[in-house]
C-alpha cells in the first residue's frame, strides 16, 4: 500500500481548488474500487476553535458547510451514466475541536491519527490548503506527514500562480493601533508627562506607525473590538492583581509554617481560549499567580505545576479562565461552566479528575 492505495484522507479547507483537489481523490479511489480494491475517501476539517470559542459557532457552521458541498461534490463524481454507484466509502469529518492545534506538527498528528483509527494510508493535500488559516504553512505541514508512515502527495491540479507579499498592506487601523502602542510604551518606560516627553514620544510613535504599520498585524484589527478589549483588560488587571496578591499570602504562609505543607501535582488543563493571544494570556495569568505555573502549551491543552490542594481549586473554579474570557468575548463569553464542571482539567499522566472545589460542592457532598 503508498501512493497507489485507494483508500484516501483529504485535508479540507477552502481554496480556490479545492473543488478539483476531491475530483482527483474520488477519481483515485474510484479507479481502485473498479480494480477490486478497498476503497474509501475522508475529508476531514482541522478545526481551528475551541467549543467554548467566541467565534466557535461561526466557524464551526462554515466548516459543516463546506463538508457538506464535499458530500454533494461526492455524490456527482461518484455517480456513473447508468445511475450506478460506485463502491466508494465517503465520510467527512471535523477534528481536533477539543485540542491546541498551532503548529503544522499538531495539524499532521492530529490527521495522522485520523488516519490510524480509520485503516486509511494516502493523503491527498490541496496545493492551496492551509491549515493554520491564513499562516502559509502548508509545506511544513505536509513535511510533518511524511514523517507519519502514510504516503503523502499534492493534488495535480492546476492553479494560478500568485507571489506572496513579504509585508502586509497598511490601513488606518494597524497605523493607530500602531501608534498607540508606541506611544503608551514610550511613556510608560519615560516615567513621566513631561511636555517634553509627551512631544518626543508623540514623534517616536508617529515614525514607527509610518514605518511598521505595514508589518506590525497580519490582518487589519477592528478598532472598536480592540477598544472593548482594553476597557476590558483594564478591569481585568485590578482583578489580577488581586489574585496575584491573595495567592503570595498563602504561599507566604506556607514558606513560614514550620511543616512547610506542600502538595505539589501536574494538571492538565483543557482551557476554553482559543488563538495564540488569548492562550498566552491565560497561560501567563495562571504562571504570575504563585502557586501555579503554566510549565507547557500542547494540543491537550496547558501543562500546570500546582504547588497546593488550594491552588488547585482555584484552578478548578476557573475565576481566571472566565475573566480571560470576559476581556476578549465579553460577558457572554464569561458565563461558561468552569473546568470541573466541563470535566477538562484532569492529573497529568492519568485519568483521575480533581476534586470539586468547595465552594461548588453541594450540600452533603
Amino acid at each position: 500500500m503508498g501512493a497507489d492505495s485507494s483508500r484516501i484522507l483529504v485535508p479540507v479547507g477552502e481554496s480556490s481548488t479545492f473543488r478539483n483537489t476531491v475530483a482527483y481523490a474520488l477519481r483515485e479511489a474510484q479507479a481502485g474500487a473498479e480494480a477490486g480494491e478497498p476503497a474509501a475517501v475522508h475529508f476531514v476539517y482541522p478545526a481551528r476553535w475551541r467549543a467554548l470559542d467566541g467565534n466557535a459557532v461561526d466557524e464551526s457552521a462554515a466548516a459543516t458547510d463546506l463538508l457538506e458541498r464535499v458530500s454533494v461534490w461526492a455524490e456527482e463524481d461518484l455517480e456513473y451514466d447508468d445511475e450506478e454507484e460506485t463502491d466508494v466509502e465517503v465520510e467527512t469529518a471535523i477534528v481536533g475541536a477539543d485540542r491546541y492545534l498551532f503548529s503544522p506538527g499538531d495539524f499532521a498528528d492530529e490527521l495522522a491519527e485520523y488516519a490510524r483509527r480509520n485503516d486509511l494510508d494516502r493523503v491527498v493535500v490541496d496545493p492551496e490548503f492551509q491549515p493554520g488559516g491564513n499562516a502559509p504553512m502548508l509545506r511544513s505541514f505536509e513535511v510533518e506527514l511524511t514523517r507519519s508512515e502514510l504516503a503523502v502527495e499534492e493534488a495535480p491540479v492546476e492553479r494560478q500562480t500568485t507571489r506572496t507579499r513579504l509585508v502586509a498592506r497598511a490601513t488606518p487601523s494597524k497605523g493607530v493601533l500602531t501608534f498607540g502602542a508606541t506611544y503608551a510604551f514610550y511613556l510608560a518606560i519615560a516615567g513621566s508627562l513631561a511636555p517634553f516627553e509627551l512631544a518626543t514620544g508623540g514623534l517616536t510613535a508617529l515614525l514607527a506607525a509610518a514605518a511598521f504599520s505595514n508589518v506590525s498585524f497580519v490582518t487589519s484589527p477592528s478598532l472598536r473590538r480592540t477598544s472593548r478589549r482594553l476597557v476590558r483588560l483594564m478591569i481585568f488587571v485590578p482583578y489580577l492583581v488581586w489574585e496575584i496578591t491573595k495567592a503570595n499570602v498563602t504561599i507566604a504562609y506556607i514558606i513560614l509554617h514550620p511543616d512547610l505543607p506542600i502538595d505539589p501535582e501536574m494538571r492538565q488543563f483543557r482551557g476554553a481560549v482559543w488563538g495564540s493571544l488569548p492562550v498566552t494570556t491565560l497561560g501567563n495569568s495562571i504562571t504570575l499567580t504563585p502557586g501555579t505555573l503554566t510549565v507547557d502549551v500542547d494540543r491537550d491543552g496547558l501543562v500546570i505545576h500546582t504547588l497546593t490542594a488550594d491552588a488547585r481549586d482555584d484552578l478548578a473554579a476557573g475565576g481566571l479562565e472566565r475573566a480571560v474570557r470576559f476581556v476578549f468575548y465579553g460577558r457572554t463569553g464569561a458565563r461558561i461552566p468552569t473546568p470541573v464542571e466541563r470535566e477538562s482539567i484532569s492529573l497529568l499522566g492519568g485519568d483521575e479528575e480533581t476534586e470539586t472545589p468547595p465552594e461548588l460542592r453541594e450540600d452533603g457532598d
